[in-house]
């Protein structure tokens, strides 16, 4: 009998070398990278635009520097609250941040992030935000939430042992010692889920001393602890901690390994009955991901309040105001804008580098936070894949044991069954794990070229579907060198547990940044809670 590590070893050799013998079975994938222009971050960290005398002087009453998730959160805050005077800066071309969408062959597609959790009544400002789009209503006295939004059935799958298996937890052929362990973790986490409280935002909450005690150590080190060392069990652990955290379970604290099931719908063994309502365990999601939100946050701005393609070189308080630096990439000219009030809902790393005699807390958590470097491939296939025995193909398709995380199909949510061609969305977490070790991921997406990853990416997902490469047409590559935090040890106690409100003076931080680890549901309160202030308003206590 062939072991798995031999299998994938050799399905992947196989490729490699029918590719370098035979150059012609993907000469016909085109493809290249797209989304996100690095030369315009790297002219603010080599300092090319440093000291560069504006070119005209313009004035608005706020400022948002950043048009991510926070900053176009912070900008409906503001009209909410009645102001429409206001400028939103953004680098790319599009707004967003890791929640855009693209196309491929006119097929809708993410370029990042592409599901949205049914919010818990912790997040009030993003339930009141699909309400305002229509996607949740009160319907006889409880919220229904609109069905064609929904993810539809089957969601996720996993291609384990040879064969497809529904649900992500490895089940079909283990033994019983991993179910044993899977139901002591499900204990584990429902105990601490009693003592304390886990929340999304965590701001809503104040950490107690246990989740003190679990931020001062690794996932790792805290299973070990517990006696759970069962390999399908860590597997499937450090695969949600690379999902949403971008790192490995040894590099995550065991803080951030428990709150991203404690905060949400919990864990739950094989044969135990959920305590969560199935609504609580829904999500939300479309073809071209959370790029959907994004955009119907931005349309409503208009090109004169959002400025696109504007590298953001200094803030700085003033005796009047704030003051802004903004480089036009297309215009090629420095613009100064004067402002009662800035919100900087740009990645701490980058806020500490442009806001001129940044307070404390700004440059300690610069200091300590570390990010993820990520690449998001939309493939483009002809015709739908063959597939291997076991579950149907689903929305969420993932191999066990894998540098990726398996590939999203966002053709999944189309009504109409036919067989048809369809974009699959593949994403490769380059933060530190076991996968990676020793390998420096951020330069790795710089220098690489995209027939790199199209190699990577054909090797992997033709385990489950060798007529990959002969269906494949296109491939269009996001690479994101700052993707998102990790939440190592540590950071939860140097956030002072992710405070609500982060304020110096005139100036009024939003991002997910300071929540220490990147969703949208972090990113849109605190880009809420910063422009409500701003605004005027007082948000949700």
């Amino acid at each position: 009998m062939i072991g798995r590590r031999r299998f994938l070893g050799a399905a992947a050799g196989s490729l490699a070398l029918a590719a370098c013998e035979a150059p012609s079975a993907v000469s016909h994938i085109e493809g290249g990278f797209t989304g996100v222009d690095v030369e315009r971050g790297h002219a603010l960290r080599d300092g090319s635009l440093a000291g560069k005398a504006p070119d005209e002087t313009r004035r608005t009453r706020v400022l948002i520097a950043g048009g991510g998730v926070a900053g176009l959160a912070a900008a409906r805050a503001l009209r909410l609250g009645g102001v429409e005077d206001f400028v939103l800066f953004e680098l790319e071309d599009e707004p967003g941040g890791n929640s855009r969408g693209t196309a491929v062959q006119g097929l809708p597609c993410p370029m990042g992030a592409h599901y949205l959790p049914v919010p818990g009544d912790d997040a009030p400002e993003v339930q009141d935000l699909l309400e305002e789009l229509g996607l949740r209503r009160r319907v006889a006295g409880r919220w229904e939430y609109d069905e064609r939004h929904l993810c539809h059935s089957p969601q996720e799958r996993l291609f384990f042992q040879g064969e497809w298996q529904e649900g992500l937890l490895p089940v079909q052929g283990v033994p019983a010692r991993s179910f044993e362990q899977y139901r002591r973790f499900d204990e584990r986490v429902d105990a601490l889920r009693r003592r304390e409280r886990f929340t999304i935002p965590m701001a809503r909450s104040t950490p107690g001393p246990e989740q003190l005690a679990l931020d001062a150590q690794t996932f790792d080190a805290w299973l070990t602890a517990q006696g759970l060392d069962d390999p399908h069990l860590r597997w499937y652990l450090d695969y949600c901690c690379r999902d949403d955290y971008g790192a490995g379970s040894g590099e995550v604290s065991a803080w951030a390994g428990i709150h991203y099931f404690a905060s949400r719908h919990g864990f739950h063994a094989p044969g135990h009955a959920a305590d969560d309502s199935e609504e609580r365990e829904a999500v939300l999601t479309w073809p071209e991901g959370n790029g959907w939100l994004s955009r119907k946050l931005a349309t409503p701005l208009g090109p004169e309040r959002l400025q696109a393609g504007q590298v953001v070189t200094r803030i700085a308080q003033t005796r009047a105001g704030v003051e802004l630096d903004a480089f036009d990439v297309r215009q090629r000219k420095l613009v100064r804008w004067q402002a009662e009030r800035c919100i900087v809902a740009l990645p701490v790393f980058v806020a500490g580098r442009v806001v001129q005699s940044p307070p404390e807390f700004l440059r300690r958590t610069a200091a300590a936070l570390r990010h993820a470097p990520w690449l998001v491939a939309n493939v483009h296939l002809s015709a739908p894949l063959a597939d291997r025995p076991g579950a149907a193909p689903s929305w969420d398709n993932v191999l066990y044991g894998t540098r990726g995380l398996g590939y999203v199909d966002a053709g999944h949510q189309r009504l109409d069954p036919t067989p048809r061609e369809t974009v699959i969305s593949w994403y490769r977490p380059l933060g530190p794990s076991r996968h990676d070790a020793g390998i420096d991921g951020r330069r790795l997406l710089l220098d690489r070229a995209w027939t790199f990853w199209r190699d990577e990416l054909l090797a992997e997902l033709s385990v489950a579907h060798p007529d990959l490469p002969r269906l494949a047409t296109r491939m269009q590559l996001t690479r994101y060198g700052h993707a998102m935090a990790i939440p190592s040890p540590g950071l939860l106690a140097q956030l002072d547990g992710g405070q609500k409100g982060v304020r110096e003076g005139r100036l009024a931080f939003a991002h997910a940044d300071w929540s220490g680890y990147s969703i949208f549901e972090e990113a849109f309160s605190r880009g809420h809670w910063a422009g409500a202030a701003v605004a005027g308003l007082r948000p949700e206590a």
